[in-house]
């Protein structure tokens, strides 16, 4: 299969290919924290390798204290009735969406995608042989798919749909009266399971903090993804996991044991360290995020031509700047977003990634996980850019 190199990755690459050349390049295209993990999870990983108990293969699902610890979590925190047979911890939630993927789909099954939707979970589903169908909310409903949208998509071949909240791309939240609307309609068909991403749980601005899995009826029809990339800053120590039916862990479970095996052993226990021990960082964390939400906010309006929301969650703005679709600067015409996106880069020196990957091609993706220093100068240098256009 023709299968496209991820578009984050790929506008990170070429924004480090700048900053070698010696060029100041602002990125705003990861979704990378740009908090250091907080000291006491380090400490948990550099207790682990003096304890020296920890260098053995683990269990592909995870140790058992972590995965029990996760399972009290979901609990606690977000009304879900998951016990540690139900999880499966996995390198990123990026992997665990693959499981699923694989344990779930037979060729041909479709996977509805609310969209806009994260780069990979097309590319996820096509690699298991099944087909993504997109139902998309436009900019006027926040970004956000209706149940209406779903019901009138559903066929006799979907097996099973999929979405974020917080989303990424757009930082939209869905209340709890929506969820209650999907999973009305998710009811009403006994072999559809529902996928949702709540890799950005921890940072929403809003009081609609709810888990699919925890409405009435949807315990046994839902995969719940989460991880600790983005709530505890822990990008690169690459733990995910899924709360799964057990039948849907097992089989996510005989993927990863023929795929990758166990999650690092380290990693896990730095994991451990970040669930039994106070959530005070990530709250610090997700209030410095807020300020820089409204910030952004601010300058964005300023510009000309940029129609934007204002996101309610995770780190993201996702504007819509069709406006300067079949704009010039010299003999350079600007004829979609990733134009536009390249544009910038080689004028501003700012790195976005064009919303194209993420189905909504009049969009760019702003991250706004940087210092306000660097907001500041990023949308300056932008607004600068874009008044050359003409």
């Amino acid at each position: 299969m023709n299968l496209e190199e991820s578009a984050t990755l790929a506008m990170a690459a070429k924004a480090r290919e700048f900053k070698a050349q010696g060029i100041d390049v602002i990125s705003l295209s990861l979704g990378e924290p740009d908090f250091k993990t907080p000291k006491h999870i380090q400490e948990g990983a550099k207790r682990a390798i003096d304890e020296g108990k920890y260098f053995a293969y683990p269990p592909v699902p995870g140790y058992q204290d972590l995965r029990e610890a996760i399972a009290k979590k979901l609990q606690d925190e977000n009304n879900i009735d998951y016990k540690a047979e139900n999880i499966v911890v996995s390198n990123g939630a990026k992997q665990s969406i693959a499981n699923v993927m694989f344990a779930l789909l037979n060729p041909g099954d479709e996977v509805v995608v609310f969209s806009p939707y994260w780069v990979s979970y097309s590319a996820l589903i096509e690699l298991a042989e099944g087909k993504p169908v997109f139902i998309k909310g436009g900019i006027e409903n926040d970004f956000k798919a209706t149940a209406q949208q779903l019901k009138e998509a559903i066929t006799d071949k979907t097996k099973a749909v999929i979405y974020s909240s917080p989303c990424n791309p757009t930082g939209s939240v869905f209340t709890r009266k929506e969820l209650e609307d999907i999973a009305e309609v998710i009811k009403q068909h006994d072999n559809i399971i529902v996928i949702a991403d709540e890799i950005y749980e921890h940072i929403n601005y809003t009081e609609d903090k709810v888990s699919m899995a925890s409405l009435p009826g949807m315990l046994d029809r839902t995969v719940t993804v989460n991880g600790f990339a983005k709530g505890f800053a822990m990008t690169g120590w690459r733990v995910g996991y899924i709360g799964a039916p057990l039948w849907l862990a097992k089989g996510c479970n005989k993927v990863q044991g023929q795929i990758t095996s166990a999650n690092c052993s380290i990693a896990q226990r730095a994991a451990l360290t970040a669930l039994t021990s106070d959530l005070g960082p990530t709250r610090e964390m997700t209030k410095a995020y807020d300020e820089r939400r409204q910030l952004v906010y601010e300058l964005l309006k300023e510009i000309p031509g940029i129609k934007t929301n204002m996101p309610k969650g995770a780190f993201y703005f996702f504007p819509d700047v069709s406006a300067y679709f079949g704009k010039s600067a010299g003999e350079l015409k600007i004829n979609n977003a990733s134009d536009l996106c390249m544009y910038i880069l080689e004028k501003a020196h700012v790195s976005l990634v064009t919303g194209e990957a993420f189905g909504d091609p009049d969009c760019v993706r702003l991250s706004y996980a940087a210092s306000e220093q660097e907001l500041r100068e990023a949308l300056k240098r932008i607004k600068e850019a874009l008044s050359e256009l003409s």
